[in-house]
């Protein structure tokens, strides 16, 4: 007669695989690369055809900061999250981050509003069915 292992309880395992999802340095590498582009990009738009200062240089270092660090604060919490509220979450960084890109072009605010709010729901959308067809 072959009798099954004991299993660990439920409460077990989920305290095992909570504390088995650190901090990596590929966690890292996603976020880095992105905040790279958006601050150079946002430094190129603050720019204006103009010679390149110290301030357009530290200020595309804040927005490239900025950027990757609210990235992977929301990748992070995002785990925790509903599939729907985390494609929610997605949609409205990337509204935000590409409203605030566009509005620095020298654009109306309707005009950024409106790419904005485009962006979010192609984001969101995209964001939802990933989070729909991977899910375990």
């Amino acid at each position: 007669m072959a009798h099954a292992a004991p299993t660990a309880s439920q409460r077990y395992r989920q305290t095992l695989t909570d504390n088995a999802k650190h901090v990596n340095w590929f966690s890292f590498a996603g976020p880095l690369v992105l905040g790279l582009f958006y601050g150079l990009w946002t430094a190129f738009l603050e720019r204006d055809k103009g010679p390149v200062t110290t301030a357009n240089v530290f200020y595309g270092i804040l927005c490239g900061v900025l950027f990757a660090a609210c990235l992977f604060g929301l990748d992070r919490m995002g785990t925790k999250m509903l599939a729907e509220l985390r494609a929610a979450a997605y949609g409205v960084f990337a509204a935000i981050a590409m409203g605030y890109l566009y509005s620095l072009s020298g654009q109306s605010i309707l005009r950024s509003v409106l790419i904005g709010l485009a962006v979010g729901l192609a984001t969101g959308a995209g964001a939802f069915y990933r989070f729909h067809t991977h899910e375990p």
